[in-house]
C-alpha cells in the first residue's frame, strides 16, 4: 500500500486523517443510482456550509480569551503601580463572561461540525486490516456497519440529546459552576443539531458505499433497505415509547430474562467487541457510541445509558481545558503556512555546512523547535521530508540514517509541549495539564539529544554517512567564522536566559518580562547591522545569520512566552493557546504570508482536526463511563494484583501492551480508551511515590514516550508512509530500517525514564518548590 501513496493525495495537516475525501461537497458520480444523487448532494452541501460557518467561531474564541488575558494583566500592573482608579475607569480586570463563552464556543466547534467532518472523511478509523481489502469489500463492510452501527446510534443520540436540550430550555437552566451563571440551552443546542447533521450525513456515506460496491451488491442492499427502515423505526419507538410498543416485554417473553451474565463479564464482552469492531475498520467514535448504548442497556438499562451519553458529551463540550486543543492546532497550522520551518532549516543547514552530518543537525534542530509549534507528527515528517530529502540525496547522505532522522524528529511533536496528546491526557488522568507540560520538557529534550548523538556518532565513525557539503554550496563567511558562531550562540543563550528570568522572577517593572528580551533582540540586530557596515578588522556576520535569526527568533519567542506563561502559572493552557494563535497570525502578517484565503484554510483544517479529536473524546468518555459502571476495571485490577508479580513487572506488562497496541492504533483511542481502563491498576501499584499525582504524571510521560516509539515501529507506522509519499525514490525497506534504528534509541529513552522517574518529575517539583 505504501508505494501507492502520492504527495498530492497526502494531507499534511494531521497524521490521523487517513481517508480524506478528494471530491468537492455535493459532487456525485455520474453512474450513482439516480434517486440517490440529489439526496447525497443536498446533505453534503448542508454540512459543508455548517462547517464553513462554524470554523469562523474560532476567531471570536481567540479574541475573547486574548481580551481576558490583556484586561486581567493590565489591571494587575496598574493596581500594583497605584493606578487602581485608572484601571477601574477603563473597565479592566478579570472578566466574568470569557470563561463561559470560551468553553461554550469550544463545545459548539466540535459538536455542530461533526457532520462536516464526516463529509470530509476525517473521523478516525483503524485501517490496519481495512486498507488491505478490495474497494468492493471495503464498501460492503462500510454499508453493513453504517446500517448496523451508525444509523441506529446517531438516531438514538439525536433523540436523547434533543430531550436533554429541551429540558434545559424549558427550565431555563444556568451553569452552576461559574459566577456568571449563563443560560445553557443555546450552547446545548449544538448537541442535537450536531447529532442530527451526523445522522443525515450517514445517508450520503451509505449511498457512496452502495455505488462503490457495484450494482449487483447494491441491489441486494436496496431490497433490504425498506425492511431495515421498518425495523429501525419499530426499535426506536419501542425504546423511547415503551408504553406504546413494549418491545422489552416481548423480548423477555420469547427469550427469557437473559443469559444471567454478571456485569464485569458483560464489560469484558464489550471490550472484546470494541476491539473487533475497531480492527474491522469502521470509524472508532461511532462504534463506541453504538456499543455504549447496547452494552449500557444490557448491563443496566437504557435510561442509564442515555444519561451517561448526554452527561459525558456535555462535560466535554464545557471543558475549559480542552478549549486549548483547537487553538494550539490553529497556531501550528498558521506557523506552518508562514514558511518559518523551511527558512529555519535552510539557515541551519548553511550554518553547519562545514560539519559532518550537517543536515542531520538541521533536521533535528528544526523538528525540535517546531514540535513546540505544530504538535502534529504527520505535518512535521512531511515538511522535513520535502525540505531535507532532496538535499540529502544530492549530498550523498545515507538513505536509512536520513529516513530515521526525519521520522524520529517528526515524532517529537507528540511529546514536546504544547502536545495535543498531553492536553487530552490531562483530563483522562485527572492531573493538571500544566504538570504534564512541565514533566515532558526534559524527556523531550533528552530524546532529541539522543537522536543527535546517535546521528553524529555514526557520521564520526563512518564519514560517508553524512559528508560535508560541497565547497560550492557552502555560504560565504568572514575570516573569523568561529567567532561568528560563538557570538551568535552566546547571544541566543543570553536571550533564552532573559526570557526564563522574566517569566520566573520578572525585572521589577511593568511588562519587563516582555520588554527586556525584545530590547535584547533589538540590540542584537543593531550590532549585526553596525558590524556588517563597518567590518572592523575584516570581521562581519555573514548573511546566513540574518536568515537564521528571522527563522528562529520570532517563532521561538512566541512559543517560549506561550509555554512559559503556562509553566510559570501566569495563564491556563487555553489562555496560552489563544495568545499563541493570535501571535501566530501576527507573525504571518509580519512575514508577509498572511492572506484571507490562507487564514480561512487554516480555520477549516483546525476545525477538522479538532472534531476528529474532540468527538472521539466524547465518544470514548461515554464508552468508558459505561465500562466503569459495569465494574470491569475493578475486576481487572484485582485480577492483575492477585498475580504473583512485582508492581514493576506489572507496569512493564502494561507498557508492553501499550507499545503493541500502538502499532495498529493511533494515540487517540489508546489514550482515551485503553489508558482509563489501566488507571485503577496503576494507582493500586506500590511503586514508591509519595503522592498519586506524581505517579500519574510519570505514567503519562511513559505512555507518551511509548506511543512515540510506536510511531517508529514498522510495518504499521504512518510516519513511513508520509515520508514515502514525499520522497518516492526512497525504498520503503530503507525507511523501515532507518526508523528501527531510532526506535531502539527511543526504547533506551523510555527505559531511562522508567528507571529514573526524576527525569520527568524534577522540573514540576522544582517549579512547585519541592
Amino acid at each position: 500500500m505504501a508505494e501507492e501513496v502520492t504527495p498530492d493525495e497526502l494531507d499534511i495537516t494531521d497524521e490521523l486523517i487517513a481517508e480524506r475525501r478528494t471530491e468537492q461537497p455535493g459532487e456525485t458520480p455520474e453512474d450513482m443510482t439516480p434517486w440517490q444523487r440529489p439526496i447525497t448532494a443536498a446533505i453534503d452541501i448542508l454540512n459543508m456550509w455548517a462547517g464553513r460557518l462554524i470554523c469562523l467561531l474560532m476567531l471570536p474564541l481567540i479574541l475573547a480569551i486574548v481580551f481576558e488575558v490583556v484586561s486581567r494583566n493590565l489591571f494587575a500592573i496598574l493596581t500594583q503601580n497605584g493606578m487602581h482608579s485608572v484601571a477601574t475607569a477603563w473597565g479592566l480586570g478579570p472578566t466574568l463572561w470569557v470563561y463561559d463563552i470560551s468553553r461554550m464556543i469550544g463545545g459548539v466547534l466540535f459538536m455542530a461540525a461533526a457532520g462536516y467532518a464526516l463529509l470530509r472523511g476525517v473521523h478516525i478509523r483503524a485501517d490496519f486490516l481495512y486498507r488491505t481489502w478490495s474497494p468492493k469489500t471495503q464498501a460492503t463492510v462500510d454499508a453493513t456497519l453504517y446500517m448496523a452501527f451508525y444509523l441506529p446510534a446517531m438516531l438514538f443520540f439525536t433523540w436523547v440529546s434533543t430531550e436533554y436540550w429541551l429540558k434545559a430550555f424549558l427550565v431555563n437552566e444556568t451553569a452552576a459552576d461559574s459566577t456568571w451563571a449563563p443560560i445553557l440551552w443555546p450552547a446545548r443546542l449544538a448537541m442535537p443539531v450536531g447529532a442530527a447533521l451526523l445522522f443525515l450525513q450517514g445517508f450520503p456515506e451509505l449511498f457512496r458505499a452502495f455505488h462503490q460496491m457495484g450494482k449487483e451488491r447494491e441491489r441486494i442492499f436496496l431490497r433490504i433497505l425498506p425492511f431495515y427502515a421498518i425495523v429501525l423505526t419499530v426499535v426506536t419507538v419501542g425504546v423511547f415509547f415503551p408504553d406504546v410498543l413494549p418491545l422489552g416485554d416481548v423480548w423477555e417473553s420469547i427469550f427469557g430474562s437473559g443469559p444471567g451474565i454478571d456485569k464485569p463479564t458483560i464489560g469484558l464482552i464489550m471490550l472484546a467487541v470494541m476491539l473487533f469492531a475497531i480492527f474491522v475498520g469502521f470509524p472508532i467514535s461511532f462504534t463506541l457510541i453504538f456499543l455504549g448504548f447496547v452494552f449500557g442497556t444490557w448491563g443496566a438499562n437504557f435510561k442509564l445509558a442515555t444519561f451517561l451519553m448526554t452527561l459525558q458529551t456535555n462535560s466535554v463540550m464545557l471543558s475549559d481545558q480542552l478549549v486549548a486543543v483547537p487553538l494550539f492546532i490553529f497556531m501550528g497550522i498558521v506557523m506552518e503556512q508562514a514558511g518559518l520551518m523551511e527558512r529555519l532549516f535552510q539557515a541551519v543547514q548553511m550554518m553547519m555546512s562545514r560539519t559532518r552530518g550537517a543536515l542531520f543537525i538541521a533536521v533535528l534542530f528544526v523538528s525540535t523547535i517546531f514540535a513546540a509549534a505544530t504538535g502534529i507528527v504527520g505535518a512535521s515528517v512531511t515538511i522535513l521530508g520535502i525540505m531535507a530529502a532532496r538535499t540529502m540525496n544530492k549530498s550523498g547522505y545515507d538513505v536509512r540514517l536520513a529516513a530515521g532522522t526525519i521520522t524520529a524528529g517528526g515524532t517529537l511533536g507528540i511529546l514536546i509541549p504544547p502536545s495535543i496528546m498531553l492536553i487530552v491526557m490531562g483530563p483522562v488522568l485527572e492531573v493538571p495539564v500544566t504538570d504534564l507540560f512541565r514533566a515532558a520538557i526534559i524527556p523531550g529534550i533528552m530524546l532529541a539529544g539522543l537522536y543527535l548523538l546517535y546521528s553524529l556518532g555514526r557520521c564520526w565513525l563512518n564519514p560517508d554517512l553524512g559528508p560535508i557539503l560541497p565547497p560550492e554550496e557552502q555560504p560565504e563567511t568572514s575570516p573569523y567564522y568561529l567567532l561568528e558562531v560563538v557570538l551568535v550562540m552566546a547571544s541566543l543563550v543570553f536571550l533564552i536566559w532573559l526570557i526564563t528570568r522574566g517569566l520566573v522572577e520578572g525585572f521589577g517593572f511593568p511588562l519587563g518580562a516582555l520588554v527586556v528580551p525584545c530590547a535584547w533582540i533589538g540590540v542584537m540586530f543593531a550590532v549585526y547591522g553596525w558590524l556588517n557596515k563597518t567590518r572592523p578588522g575584516g570581521f562581519y556576520f555573514s548573511e546566513l545569520w540574518y536568515e537564521f535569526f528571522m527563522g528562529l527568533v520570532p517563532p521561538t519567542v512566541l512559543i517560549a512566552f506561550a509555554l512559559g506563561s503556562i509553566l510559570a502559572g501566569w495563564a491556563t493552557p487555553a489562555e496560552a493557546s489563544a495568545c499563541g494563535a493570535f501571535g501566530a497570525i501576527v507573525l504571518s502578517v509580519l512575514y508577509r504570508k498572511f492572506t484571507i484565503p490562507g487564514l480561512y484554510e487554516a480555520l477549516l483544517k483546525s476545525l477538522e482536526i479538532t472534531v476528529l479529536i474532540m468527538f472521539l473524546v466524547a465518544a470514548s468518555n461515554f464508552f468508558g463511563a459505561v465500562f466503569s459502571n459495569l465494574g470491569t476495571p475493578k475486576m481487572l485490577t484485582e485480577l492483575l494484583l492477585s498475580l504473583d508479580m512485582s508492581p514493576v513487572l506489572i507496569l512493564m506488562l502494561i507498557m508492553a501492551l501499550i507499545f503493541l497496541l500502538g502499532w495498529p492504533l493511533e494515540w487517540v483511542p489508546i489514550v482515551l480508551i485503553i489508558v482509563p481502563i489501566l488507571i485503577p491498576t496503576v494507582t493500586s501499584l506500590d511503586l514508591g511515590f509519595e503522592n498519586t499525582n506524581d505517579l500519574l504524571v510519570w505514567f503519562a510521560i511513559l505512555v507518551a514516550v511509548n506511543l512515540q516509539t510506536a510511531w517508529l515501529s514498522p510495518p504499521v507506522a504512518l510516519s513511513a508512509y508520509f515520508l514515502k509519499g514525499v520522497v518516492p525514490e526512497w525504498d520503503l525497506r530503507d525507511i523501515y530500517f532507518g526508523m528501527m534504528q531510532f526506535m531502539v534509541i527511543q526504547l533506551i529513552g523510555l527505559t531511562l525514564i522508567f528507571l529514573f522517574p526524576q527525569i520527568a518529575l524534577w522540573l514540576p517539583n522544582f517549579i512547585y518548590g519541592q
